[in-house]
């Protein structure tokens, strides 16, 4: 059996957790709602105050969606009572970021500023010039658009130059050097 799949998730004060046909799953918290369709062969049901997920058979694929559904729906359920964020560092010499109104604009080196707008939901603070929170109740749309805006400038290995996550390690590499 699924160790993550077969673990109750807990329903906190304040979260309503609503089933619906088809597997359709709603979750409204103090930060807002989300709504997610599941897979229709999986079993979700409310116990006293917990979510139960169950499977019908062994099969791999139902093994494989028993912990990813269970997982889905406890990422829900964080979101709408604590949220999710990601922080991003900008480096390197004149990079920096600002913030105006929902756009985000990001010089990054090259000949034209780069304007990025916070996608619905998402809301993006610049702490500083070289800092960047990408806030939101939806792990998933959090993780994407803080992807999205590190790929405007990746990290490169010689001089850490770029956008990179606060906890991600950069792999250096030596530079050239001098013929002797």
């Amino acid at each position: 059996m699924s160790r993550i799949g077969r673990m109750p998730v807990a329903i906190p004060a304040g979260v309503t957790v609503t089933i619906a046909e088809g597997n359709k799953v709603t979750v409204k918290g103090p930060k807002g709602t989300l709504e997610r369709e599941l897979s229709a062969e999986l079993t979700i049901e409310e116990k006293d105050g917990h979510i139960i997920v169950t499977r019908p058979n062994d099969l791999k694929r139902m093994k494989s969606l028993h912990g990813l559904t269970r997982t889905l729906i406890n990422n829900m359920i964080h979101g709408v009572t604590q949220g999710y964020e990601k922080v991003l560092e900008v480096n390197g010499v004149g990079y920096r970021a600002a913030k105006q109104g929902k756009k985000l604009t990001l010089n990054l080196g090259y000949s034209h500023p780069v304007e990025m707008e916070d996608p619905e939901g998402i809301e993006t603070v610049c702490d500083g010039q070289n800092k960047i929170i990408v806030k939101g109740i939806s792990k998933e749309k959090v993780g994407q658009y803080a992807a999205e805006i590190r790929d405007k400038r990746r990290p490169e290995p010689y001089k850490g130059k770029g956008i990179k996550y606060a906890d991600e390690v950069i792999r250096r590499k030596v530079g050239k050097t001098g013929k002797k």
